[in-house]
């Protein structure tokens, strides 16, 4: 049954995507709006949505500690799993926007996470509002802030440009279900293989949850990638860091304290995340430049297999 769990939320993943995408595209050019931020808002939050209900949860049923583990591992895979196999898919061209907002943005929440855990090993309630009032100021200066670039004007496509407004609805509403379940699913069959094989529950959550709750921002990432929308892929990937911080966190938080139950996420694994976001901005300067291509793709891949051998090593 594992095994099914695992190829059916696989599947369903892979229908979401495309249709999150489709919806996404349809809508930038409804409301006159960027792409990469249609990415990094409607898409990151539909992608982040596993991550909100497996912390919100988590937290009601009195373990809201696997919020951090979550998200902190989520945050790591998002970028060098995801972004790295979506660079080796179709290579990531990187807009001014990126290195002016988005970025500095991205690394802003993630410095301000690691201040407030190191500063009493817990994320409170007003910390956890502080983070969520910073994500709704965010979101609503990029859909205020930004309109249309030329490279998306270039990209129209005439079907999707006419699409009612109904039919939107109901793809966004479809893979953001599709997402849903299909991660769900990928969680159980990812988490029973693991369980059976002896693993530690934190080494679950910082990895197998962790990856399975990213999975849908692989798939809606690969998926644009391959239909040469890359401006939502890497909007997706940087808004869900970012969403994953200031809403799953800021939102857990403020429903229940949570607390640092596990060392290693403060000694080891958020300066792992805090290197993956930072090695996004080298590599968009390294040759060639503004673009993440395979071989940065590999590279980071590579990278995130380091990580992962460290976790399992203990």
């Amino acid at each position: 049954m594992s095994i099914v769990f695992l190829i059916l939320g696989f599947v369903l993943l892979v229908v979401g995507g495309e249709f999150l995408v489709r919806s996404s595209v349809a809508m930038s050019f409804k409301l006159n709006i960027s792409k990469i931020v249609i990415g990094m808002t409607v898409v990151s939050f539909a992608t982040s949505a596993p991550e909100l209900l497996v912390s919100l949860q988590a937290a009601l049923k009195g373990s809201p500690a696997i919020a951090i583990n979550n998200v902190v591992g989520s945050n790591i895979a998002n970028i060098g799993l995801v972004l790295g196999i979506t660079a080796i898919v179709g290579a990531i061209a990187i807009d001014k926007s990126f290195y002016r907002m988005t970025w500095p943005i991205m690394m802003l929440f993630s410095g301000a996470l690691y201040y407030f855990l190191w500063n009493d090993n817990q994320l409170i309630a007003i910390e956890g509002m502080v983070l969520f009032t910073a994500l709704l100021i965010f979101v609503v200066y990029l859909i205020k802030g930004q309109k249309p670039s030329a490279d998306d004007l270039e990209e129209v496509d005439d079907t999707l440009a006419v699409v009612s407004n109904f039919k939107i609805i109901i793809w966004l509403l479809i893979g953001a279900a599709a997402l849903y379940f299909g991660s769900e699913w990928l969680v159980k069959g990812a988490t029973q293989i693991a369980t059976n094989l002896g693993v530690s529950e934190a080494v679950i959550g910082v990895t197998m949850i962790a990856i399975g709750t990213s999975v849908p921002e692989l798939a809606a990432s690969v998926i644009a990638a391959a239909k040469k929308e890359k401006a939502i892929s890497l909007g997706n990937l940087i808004g869900s860091n970012i969403f994953n911080i200031g809403s799953v966190l800021g939102l857990t938080s403020m429903i229940k304290t949570i607390p640092v139950t596990e060392p290693l996420i403060l000694s080891r694994d958020i300066f792992w995340m805090l290197l993956f976001a930072a090695a996004i901005l080298p590599l968009g300067l390294l040759p060639k430049r503004n673009e993440i291509n395979k071989f940065k793709g590999f590279a980071l891949v590579i990278l995130y297999s380091v990580f992962i051998v460290l976790v399992f090593k203990g």
